[in-house]
């Protein structure tokens, strides 16, 4: 008795756990569009939570729909005016997570004129579908699974003047955290179908069977099959697709045990790529029947894809991706060793596709997003800034590069009759370079960013005619003298205080401290070293390397050179003759190195100059740079998860230089080989800031400035003359481009040379397939979404108009998202 009451206790357990799951409804976002302002209700049927759509939408004219049952479908909004009109969908997830979103359209002859309007549907700056109603009395319902890369979801109807755009409801829901679940070429794929095999009744299974919501219709496939079923549970708790169990419980079979299931397709989009998803479960208990088996093979247009062997009540998925033809025809065949013909539970089809567009950049967003709030702006701000460029918001000019997110360069705001300060979130459009706001009744200062910004040209500032306003850097100081006045008065006593504290400690400590004579003119012009860093002599170099007997690379600097202080291995260069334009320089550029320090930078442990021999003793890094690593010179290739790791490294050390040392260091040097890794294949950057510091003086025809490698330099350094941190941006692009094609830099052919950088760019415009840039050394191994994020920061790090290129931040920022990617796909 007590063998039976124990898994029966685990089952009602389970049961428990998986209702209470099921009612979870964090991950739903259910507007129910049209219904009054602030209300909302729950489904008798669904048991979802419904609510307003006045807190997704600006604008909209409610409008009942008089005969539909369906509680949702009883009311719609429609809009009559504007071009554009977008609802925001700001899932509590975040982006970078894929989510279900269903819209679903109800025309009902709501407005008495029997038409059939037509309009686009847009998923941010990306066309969804168009409609078109022609006068049906049913609903039409379109979904989406998408790849979320921003924090805010817009969903929008445009206006083609060919009717009054309309919405009924309008869902989405969270697909849990892995994401290689429904699997995209760049994050949408569109549904065709959704069905359930051998379903006890007509009905459909939604939500709270289904955790996700997602609409499984009965399917028959004729009389040549039958419905068998289960009544115990059918478990998915390893299968992130999740189907429902009751889905699962039940299947569709041949009567005759040597017959095929057979499936088609018929009249399919052969220019469109179809992704279909197989769910089995076995729902007979083949041990009770001896030497029963039920095994099959899939074949989709008579070619072999998958062998499947159904587990009694769990769950397989099997993720199929058909030849696009004008018909595809599945069959699941019987394998001569079964003794049961195949069985096939459920099955989905979605269209994938492409987005070309990507989005505003968030940083823009949310900084005209703040305007707009402050502003109380209308026009037809709503949804994406910048895109789609028919749609661009009234006032604004964005820039568009070939793969990286458009950023505003224009916003006038003139003559609005706008009131109060300037805000400050204006000066976050870093790509800003014309603002005007004349004609208004601003009060207050400019932002002294602004200011700046237009001082130094690289702004166009426009704030005539606002009388209130004062335009010069001066105001923004006297705004602060009243406060810093009060705060002085109050501090000065305790100023004083500490200053004569001070004097009296510093004339204390100097006269405890010895006096010393520095006559030694070396001594003098030592570079001004921490504590942590050795001054050397020539000999003890010639010891640490055993007298220079292992070479470990040369370059236009000099050697390097493998050796030992005390029991630490070291890397020592030593700088040629050649390359060094004297010791004053290379003190210079010592004081710089010693006061730099991160993890990804490598460390500075000694220098030493006798005479003519000046050379750098660095850390020692076991397994060589990047450059021999991509190059197949070692034996092990590196992985995709690995290169977006040293990426991470190097790009964290560029942006300490860029952003984290006062003032900036600008490397001059950015390449493969000075990304040096560790016996743990984590990287540091190398060489920084060498390349201006010892550049020869013999190479006339380039400036002093200007340094770098052939393929990495930034051609618009030969325009300039000048090297600066969008050059080492530049450097970096091709350094990300180099790790995901494993190609040289500069390829040569009998005929031309050829940039990795316009590879890259030829290839993806012929097949717009990323797989086909990919180093062919990681075997397919690797997220393809991640791949089509990195390439597009290189490109855009590459684009020859600066204003276009992230800075390293944004850089650091998308590839650990890539890499936080990578790994998360990885643990599942």
């Amino acid at each position: 008795m007590e063998n039976v009451r124990f898994p029966l206790l685990v089952y009602l357990a389970l049961c428990l756990v998986i209702s209470v799951l099921s009612q979870d409804q964090s991950g739903f976002i259910s507007i129910d569009c049209g219904i009054p302002s602030g209300s909302s209700y729950t489904d008798d049927t669904t048991g979802i939570n419904y609510v307003s759509d006045s807190s997704f939408v600006e604008t909209g004219v409610s409008k009942p729909v008089s005969f539909p049952a369906q509680r949702q479908l009883q009311n719609l909004m429609s809009f009559p005016e504007g071009s554009r009109n977008c609802y925001t969908l700001i899932p509590k997830q975040g982006k970078g997570k894929k989510y279900l979103i269903r819209a679903s359209f109800m025309y009902g002859n709501y407005d008495g004129e029997v038409s059939s309007p037509e309009f686009d549907l847009f998923l941010g700056g990306n066309l969804w579908t168009n409609l078109s109603f022609n006068n049906t009395p049913l609903p039409v319902t379109k979904e989406v699974v998408y790849l979320s890369q921003s924090e805010k979801i817009f969903v929008c109807l445009g206006n083609k003047g060919k009717g009054t755009p309309f919405i009924s409801t309008l869902e989405l829901r969270f697909l849990g955290n892995d994401n290689t679940t429904y699997d995209s070429p760049n994050g949408a794929l569109f549904f065709s179908r959704r069905w359930n095999f051998g379903s006890l009744s007509d009905s459909s299974i939604r939500y709270s069977e289904d955790v996700y919501d997602r609409i499984w219709l009965p399917r028959k496939l004729g009389a040549e099959n039958k419905e068998i079923n289960t009544s115990l549970p059918v478990t998915s708790s390893n299968n992130s697709y999740n189907p429902p169990g009751l889905l699962m419980s039940t299947a569709l079979t041949p009567t005759n045990t040597t017959a095929p299931i057979s499936m088609e397709l018929a009249d399919t989009d052969p220019t469109v790529r179809y992704f279909v998803y197989m769910h089995f479960a076995e729902v007979e208990d083949l041990s009770l029947t001896p030497n029963q088996t039920r095994e099959f093979e899939i074949y989709i247009n008579q070619v072999k894809i998958a062998h499947v062997s159904p587990r009694y009540l769990q769950t397989d998925t099997f993720f199929l991706k058909p030849e696009s033809q004008t018909n595809i025809k599945f069959l699941l065949v019987r394998t001569p060793t079964s003794t049961l013909p195949p069985l096939i539970n459920a099955l989905e089809i979605y269209v994938g596709n492409t987005y070309s567009q990507s989005f505003t950049s968030q940083d823009d967003d949310d900084a005209v997003t703040s305007i707009k709030m402050s502003y109380k702006v209308k026009r037809n701000w709503q949804g994406d800034p910048c895109l789609p460029n028919s749609y661009i918001w009234e006032g604004l000019n964005c820039s568009y590069a070939s793969l990286a997110p458009p950023r505003i360069t224009l916003l006038d705001l003139s003559n609005n009759d706008l009131t109060g300060d300037i805000p400050e979130s204006l000066s976050k459009l870093k790509f800003l370079r014309v603002l005007n706001l004349e004609k208004n009744k601003l009060t207050g200062s400019v932002p002294s960013d602004l200011l700046k910004r237009s001082k130094s040209g690289s702004l166009l500032l426009k704030v005539g005619d606002n009388p209130g306003l004062c335009t010069e850097i001066s105001c923004v100081k006297s705004n602060k003298k009243t406060l810093i006045t009060a705060v002085g008065a109050s501090l000065a006593a305790l100023f004083i205080l500490l200053l004569l504290s001070g004097v009296f400690w510093k004339i204390k400590k100097r006269s405890n401290k010895p006096v010393e004579q520095d006559t030694d003119s070396e001594t003098r012009n030592r570079p001004k070293a921490d504590s942590n860093t050795l001054l050397l002599t020539f000999s003890d170099i010639v010891k640490m390397t055993n007298n220079f007997c292992r070479v470990l690379g040369k370059g236009g600097f000099g050697t390097v050179y493998h050796g030992y202080y005390n029991d630490l291995q070291v890397a020592v260069k030593l700088l040629s003759e050649s390359s060094a334009q004297g010791f004053k320089e290379f003190r210079s550029e010592v004081e710089v190195l010693v006061r730099v320090h991160h993890v990804n930078l490598t460390a500075l442990i000694g220098y030493f100059h006798e005479s003519n021999k000046m050379g750098l003793v660095y850390e020692f890094m076991a397994n060589g740079n990047m450059a021999d690593r991509l190059s197949g010179k070692c034996d092990h290739t590196l992985s995709w998860t690995q290169r977006l790791q040293i990426a991470h490294d190097a790009a964290q050390g560029l942006e300490y230089l860029h952003s984290g040392c006062k003032p900036a260091i600008v490397h001059r040097d950015v390449k493969t080989s000075n990304i040096l890794l560790n016996e743990n294949n984590r990287a540091k950057l190398a060489d920084f800031g060498l390349s201006r510091s010892f550049q020869t003086e013999s190479r006339s025809h380039v400036s002093t400035l200007v340094a770098g490698t052939p393929g990495y330099l930034d051609p618009l350094c030969f325009k300039t003359n000048e090297l600066n941190e969008k050059s080492d941006i530049y450097s970096f692009g091709v350094v990300l481009l180099e790790m995901i094609t494993g190609k040289a830099v500069i390829s040569e052919s009998e005929t031309k040379r050829v940039h990795v950088s316009d590879w890259v760019i030829s290839i993806l415009k012929s097949t717009n397939d990323v797989s086909n840039v990919v180093d062919a050394k990681m075997r397919g191994d690797f997220d393809a979404n991640s791949v089509w994020k990195i390439v597009e920061l290189a490109l855009a790090s590459v684009s020859q108009n600066v204003v276009e290129r992230p800075n390293m931040q944004q850089i650091v920022r998308g590839v650990k998202e890539c890499l936080q990617r990578e790994e998360s796909n990885k643990n599942h």
